[in-house]
This record gives structure tokens, C-alpha cells and sequence, in this order.
């Protein structure tokens, strides 16, 4: 097991976004976060990141078999890996393509950094698998969302990570991209064998490589399987409102939900019966 959490509860203010949080994420295993805004989805990415401490509870993380489990920390972790929503960096942003992969390499060490033997080559490496060759010298500044997109993905994956969290990495993308940067992560979870936590809006593009999906909403959770989820009866038990899960050739549609991005979910993708 990669990812332990127990009995968590979490806080904002005077409101709880979730309690009694149990959930167990496998090496190779990918879990896809849904929820409307504010539930407090990438609130738990940051509690597992160690940004965000628990009201209540414990978050464990496991990389090696036959060694103990570690609580999390705000001191991080090299073996999180982490993919951020994606935000365009300013224009005038002077680091090149190949600087922003490399800052996963040598972003963690004291004062400037100092290449070191296999460095170059492993920068090098992570170029190509995130098919950056292109553009790999040029300002990210300049680039569009979907490459540096790529590039925040080659970062992330610099240390071969056994946990992978993204946070909306697919968000502002084109249809090409989203493509683009979900193969990337799939193809980590299934060449390394990592455990993926991923937080979404739209469920389509990764519908068909989620084993879990965990549905936060209301201050209350449901996790199964997709099939076991997006149905209208478990969402309508969630949100205690009516909530419609419509399916229509290969698109699936959720309406109803009391929220004014839930609403407006729109979940297409084929559905794996």
C-alpha cells in the first residue's frame, strides 16, 4: 500500500469540509477525485503533500516493502511526485523548457545548483518522454498551456515517484493535450507501478484508466468503482438532492447536482460497463 489514509477530518474555519475520510491507494492503482468547488479536493492533495494539517486523523505513505510507513510532513517527500493545475506562467518568466524539467532533479538542494554526473542525461531523458524536444529551449513563458503543461508533468516525474498526485493537471487544455498529459501519467502508473491520486472537474479522459473514484460532496465521501459511483441513486444519496446521471452514446452526464459547477458536470467519455 502507497497511500494510507485514516479516520480524517479536515477543517476551514468554522466549516468541515469531510470527516471520517478512510481510504487506501495500491502501487499501480489510479483514484480520480470528483467533487464540486470548495469540497475540498485539492485540500486533501495538500494534506497528503504535508501543506495542510488534518483537524483529525492520520495520512501514511509506504514506498518499500518491508519497511514501516511514514507520516507525512511539511518538509515534503522526493518520492510524492506532483502535477499542478494548470496555470499559464507569465510571458516574461526567463527559465527555459529544459530548466523548468530540471528543477525536479536539483529544485531541492541548497544554493544554485550544481549538475551533477547523470543530471544532463536524465533532464535530457525527461524531454523526450514528455515530448518536449521541440520546444525544450525555448522561454516557458512563451509556450502554450499544453506544453508547459507537459513540462510541470516532467518535473513531477523526475524522481520516478511511486505516488503521483495531480491536481487538475488537464484543466484550460486542448482535447490534444489533456490526451498528451493523461498518457503521460498513465504510462508512469503503469511502467513504474505508481499509485496516481488525481483531482478532476471532467471525469472523460480518464474514465477509462480509473480503477476508483472518490466523490467528495456536501461534507460527506462515496468511493467505488465508476460503475459504482456515477449512478443517480448514490449521487442523489450524496448531495440529498435529486441528481441525474445520464448516459447517451458513449457520453455520460451528470445533472442536477445542487451546485453551481456540479451542475455542470459533464462527464463524457465511454462509460465501461
Amino acid at each position: 500500500m502507497v497511500l494510507s489514509i485514516r479516520d480524517a477530518a479536515l477543517q476551514r474555519g468554522d466549516r468541515e469540509l469531510w470527516s471520517g475520510l478512510d481510504l487506501d491507494v495500491h502501487a499501480g492503482e489510479m483514484v480520480a477525485v470528483l467533487g464540486p468547488s470548495g469540497s475540498g479536493k485539492t485540500t486533501l492533495l495538500r494534506a497528503i503533500l504535508g501543506l495542510e494539517p488534518l483537524s483529525r486523523g492520520e495520512i501514511t505513505v509506504g514506498f518499500r516493502q518491508g519497511q514501516p510507513p511514514e507520516k507525512v510532513s511539511s518538509r515534503g517527500n522526493r518520492r510524492i511526485g506532483y502535477i499542478p493545475q494548470a496555470r499559464p506562467l507569465p510571458r516574461d518568466t526567463s527559465l527555459r523548457g529544459r530548466d523548468l524539467i530540471a528543477l525536479g532533479i536539483d529544485g531541492h538542494r541548497f544554493g544554485p545548483p550544481i549538475p551533477r554526473r547523470g543530471d544532463r542525461a536524465r533532464v535530457e531523458a525527461l524531454i523526450d518522454a514528455v515530448g518536449a524536444r521541440e520546444f525544450a529551449d525555448r522561454p516557458v513563458g512563451l509556450l502554450s498551456g499544453g506544453e508547459q503543461q507537459r513540462l510541470r508533468a516532467g518535473q513531477a516525474l523526475a524522481d520516478d515517484p511511486p505516488l503521483l498526485l495531480c491536481d487538475e493537471p488537464l484543466t484550460s487544455l486542448d482535447l490534444a493535450n489533456q490526451q498528451a498529459v493523461i498518457g503521460l501519467i498513465d504510462r508512469h502508473r503503469r511502467e513504474k507501478d505508481a499509485a496516481v491520486l488525481l483531482v478532476t472537474h471532467d471525469i472523460n479522459p480518464v474514465l477509462g484508466k480509473v480503477d476508483r473514484i472518490l466523490y467528495i460532496a456536501n461534507g460527506r465521501f462515496t468511493l467505488g468503482t465508476p460503475q459504482e459511483v456515477l449512478r443517480s441513486d448514490v449521487l442523489t444519496a450524496l448531495y440529498g438532492a435529486h441528481v441525474f446521471v445520464l448516459r447517451a452514446g458513449d457520453r455520460l452526464v451528470v445533472v442536477g447536482a445542487p451546485d453551481a459547477e456540479a451542475s455542470h458536470h459533464h462527464h463524457e467519455g465511454p462509460v465501461h460497463e
